[in-house]
């Protein structure tokens, strides 16, 4: 019975040895899950701190995008209400039939009407004084 009482005695801190064992590998596993856990969550935070970040830039120039847009509506209407007062095709060929109706290259100036006349009068002048001799 002695013998059977070692065994039993060699059996038993054979198993609480065994389980002395794993328990240690576990906390070991456990506290590697541990500092994972910890570097992956400083990671997260880091991520969407950067995330964040950039959100804002975006959303700044996504703000300055619209703001640009509205300036270039503004412009593109005021040139089309610009462009509306502008003469059209048909009213040009109009005032291009009057332009040449009139000849404004032949039309004279007031002094040159007057030399016409005083030349005309010598000339007429000088044809009586002529016709007289």
């Amino acid at each position: 019975m002695v013998q059977v009482q070692e065994t039993v005695e060699t059996d038993i801190t054979f198993v609480i040895s065994d389980i002395n064992n794993r328990v240690r590998t576990l906390e070991n596993r456990y506290n590697l899950f541990g500092e994972r856990l910890l570097v992956v969550n400083q990671n997260m935070i880091e991520e969407y701190k950067k995330l964040t970040k950039e959100m804002r830039l975006i959303n700044d120039d996504l703000k300055e995008m619209k703001q640009d847009m509205f300036k270039v509506r503004d412009v593109i209407t005021n040139v089309v209400k610009e462009m509306e007062g502008f003469a059209k095709r048909d009213q040009i060929k109009v005032l291009e039939k009057y332009i040449d109706l009139w000849s404004p290259l032949n039309l004279v100036t007031r002094t040159e009407v007057r030399k016409l006349i005083v030349e005309e009068m010598t000339n007429k002048k000088l044809s009586v004084k002529r016709g007289n001799k």
